[in-house]
């Protein structure tokens, strides 16, 4: 991020924050407009953020884009924004003695108990309730739901 620009948030319809993204960017393209980077954070509903150094760009941008509502007043900063660029580790949230569901691959459908996470890996080990001899399979983190988080 050059010095001159700042992070403006935009207030959006709820659950249309990847789609005013969207057409914020066309727009952008389009019209040429000073806006250099757009995201729209899972963990930030009702909101999109775009960086710019012109603030009447990023007004001139969200005239034309449906569920875009209005731009909150001041700016922010990269630093305010960072934690939204990090990606977060696909097994967050999932710990040993879990019951999960696998939702893709060959077990998919599976209920099973997580016995160990490995957070580097981003992978699980589980053992499914149905097999007839519990044997550990490792799979992604990505491909499984938590059912309960409690240990039994």
């Amino acid at each position: 991020m050059s010095e001159d620009a700042a992070i403006f948030v935009v207030k959006t319809t709820a659950n249309q924050e990847r789609s005013v993204a969207g057409m914020l960017a066309q727009v952008a393209r389009k019209d040429n407009l000073d806006i250099r980077a757009i995201i729209a954070p899972d963990e930030l509903k009702g909101y999109v953020l775009l960086e710019s150094s012109d603030s009447g760009a990023v007004e001139q941008a969200i005239q034309t884009v449906p569920h875009a509502r209005t731009v909150v007043k001041g700016q922010s900063s990269i630093a305010e924004i960072e934690h939204f660029l990090t990606p977060k580790p696909t097994v967050t949230g999932i710990v040993e003695g879990a019951i999960i569901e696998v939702t893709s691959g060959p077990f998919k459908g599976e209920k099973a108990r997580v016995k160990r996470v490995d957070e580097g890996h981003e992978e699980i080990t589980v053992e499914l309730f149905d097999a007839v001899v519990p044997i550990p399979i490792t799979i992604r983190g990505d491909t499984v739901r938590i059912l309960r988080k409690e240990k039994s």
